[in-house]
């Protein structure tokens, strides 16, 4: 490659086959999800398996209160779609509650910051409508992990010593499950979540009771999840339960049963750019998604071709186009069935020829949001001088990869694509163990999504009942002279579109095969506002992988970017798979030590 690529190493190699192929963030989950493939049946099928899988293997990561983006491309209906798997604000949660609350910010744990739990009934409207497969062919892998144990990851392990103190003192439910034999569990121990198999194994039981008809033992699951003995779990602790969180106050929640037993998953036509030969496809104006096709919007104006994608140049811009994208996303986004959000503007040529202006050689210290007549909001900002330390003990923070060593909470991510060529790209996120105490009776803890809202009247992203957060996960797909062609994605909180957008763009315009392209370094601003508690922002920052050249550094230090080196292999956590002709291509990252690909 020349000097397009500079560190040629790659870590292992695309796995490449004709059967299909699934990469997730932890081998367990794909090899389960490759499993389903063997057994017949098709991506989707894998994907609830997968999905599952990962609830249990990486319980720090996500769990099954959390939420769900999916893009899905189903080839017997011909067309790429949204599941939104966003669970929304509870009826009780209003911006006057919480200040009467004596709050400003929704608090970043505890049960004040669940939304509806999105998951199951996400996972169930896919098995139902894309997969061919009984709930006992994709639950059973998971509740067998459950029960009978399996090696917990260094991370895992890490993340709930963080939170010892927090569990021992405040959050004893948690306690009885992470802390078995009242002690830290060691990295590779096999690691039990009994109350959580006995959840699922009882919701089989439920469903098998409905009689043999799949269909029927879907809706049953479904209902016994949303208004059956979960939903009853879910809002008796809700309602009995005072929880200390971030606040250092303890607070009851506000979701009920009556809040689940009223939501369903939503099927979106995706946001769309087109980039070259490509069209690019995400979530809407609910999620973050978007920031990834405003920076194309932007980017589409340089000469990227040839470019050094660990040179000076290729940062610089990737990262200037950044920061007025998710200036952007700061004043525009939000749920669109509450707002009106002028996204058809914010992705057009002329808006962004003029935004494209504002790029010189020098690293913008400003926060400089774009401007549509009648959109909008003042942005406040909250900055922090040097590094942003985890409010870690507490369970807070920004969910996103560990900075530096530190642990945080984070997400997980999958793509699998079948033989008939059936693409499945999702971010699933949130129930984290450090985020809320364990429910006892059901093994697993709510999310804290409720954060990413505005305490602000009139913020397209202010706290609404039955309104959807805007949430950071954002997976991927891209097709590529009308045909699908890749899905990809990663865990990182609000690094998620940086760290996809440069995959891509390395993918594209350096020629990188799916892993050089995952491996290659990576980089991220902490220019603008987190997603999460605390909010804050760190106005220039730019975090970068010490592998990066010297040179590199020291040229964007002179146009003014405040470089932060992190460790070799330190940012993102990206999973790649891709289809050409009868081609079935993937790939995983090595960072972390969990990802794997898997295919034949």
């Amino acid at each position: 490659m020349g000097n397009i690529n500079p560190d040629p190493f790659t870590t292992r190699p695309e796995i490449e086959g004709t059967f299909g192929v699934v990469t997730s963030t932890h081998w367990i989950a794909t090899a389960v999800g490759m499993a389903a493939l063997e057994k017949g049946g098709n991506a989707f099928d894998a994907g609830v398996a997968t999905a599952f899988t990962l609830q249990v293997v990486e319980p720090h990561l996500n769990g099954p209160g959390g939420d769900v983006p999916i893009i899905v491309h189903d080839m017997t209906r011909g067309r790429t779609e949204v599941i939104c798997g966003q669970g929304p604000a509870p009826a009780a949660a209003t911006i006057e509650y919480y200040r009467d609350q004596g709050l400003d910010m929704v608090p970043g744990t505890g049960l004040l910051a669940a939304c509806v739990p999105g998951t199951f009934e996400s996972w169930m409207l896919l098995l139902r409508d894309y997969g061919t497969m009984r709930l006992r062919d994709v639950l059973e892998p998971a509740i067998a992990y459950a029960r009978d144990g399996y090696p917990l990851v260094e991370r895992a392990s890490a993340t709930i010593a963080t939170v010892e103190q927090l569990f021992r003192k405040h959050w004893p439910t948690s306690a009885a499950v992470y802390l078995p034999n009242n002690e830290v569990p060691v990295p590779g121990t096999l690691f039990t979540n009994k109350a959580l198999a006995g959840t699922y194994q009882r919701i089989l039981d439920e469903a098998e009771s409905a009689g043999s008809d799949r269909v029927a033992q879907i809706e049953r699951a479904r209902a016994t999840w949303s208004s059956g003995f979960v939903a009853e779990a879910i809002d008796r602790f809700c309602r009995t339960q005072e929880v200390m969180d971030v606040t250092g106050s303890p607070h009851r929640g506000v979701l009920t049963g009556d809040d689940m037993a009223r939501w369903q998953p939503t099927i979106e036509v995706p946001l769309t750019y087109d980039y070259g030969r490509y069209t690019v496809c995400k979530p809407g104006v609910w999620s973050q998604g978007p920031v990834m096709l405003q920076q194309l919007a932007l980017l589409k104006g340089f000469a990227l071709d040839g470019l050094d994608v660990a040179g000076p140049e290729f940062i610089h811009l990737q990262i200037e186009c950044a920061k007025l994208a998710f200036a952007d996303r700061e004043k525009f986004y939000g749920d669109p069935n509450f707002s009106e959000i002028p996204i058809t503007t914010l992705l057009s040529d002329a808006y962004n020829d003029e935004r494209r202006k504002l790029i010189t050689d020098k690293a913008s210290l400003e926060f400089r949001p774009g401007s549509v007549e009648g959109f909008g909001s003042v942005i406040k900002q909250r900055h922090q001088e040097g590094r942003r330390e985890a409010v870690g003990a507490m369970g807070a923070g920004e969910p996103t990869v560990g900075r530096f060593g530190e642990v945080r909470g984070d997400t997980v991510h999958f793509d699998i694509v079948d033989l008939a060529g059936n693409m499945i790209s999702a971010t699933p996120s949130g129930g984290w163990l450090q985020s809320s105490p364990v429910i006892p009776e059901l093994g697993f803890c709510l999310g804290s999504r409720a954060q990413m809202f505005w305490l602000e009247e009139g913020h397209p992203a202010a706290l609404a009942p039955g309104k959807r957060p805007r949430t950071t996960l954002s997976p991927s797909m891209a097709l590529r002279d009308g045909e699908p062609y890749m899905a990809w994605g990663s865990p990182g909180g609000d690094q998620q579109d940086q760290w996809t957008t440069q995959f891509f763009l390395r993918h594209v315009h350096a020629k990188m095969n799916l892993q050089e392209a995952i491996d290659a370094p990576a980089w991220h601003s902490e220019h603008f506002p987190i997603s999460f508690w605390p909010r804050t922002s760190r106005p220039g920052v730019l975090v970068i992988e010490d592998r990066v050249p010297k040179p590199t550094i020291d040229a964007l230090t002179k146009q003014g970017h405040i470089v932060e080196t992190g460790p070799s292999w330190s940012e993102g956590r990206l999973t790649a798979a891709s289809k050409v002709g009868r081609r079935r291509r993937a790939a995983a990252n090595p960072r972390g030590m969990q990802g794997y690909a898997a295919g034949r």
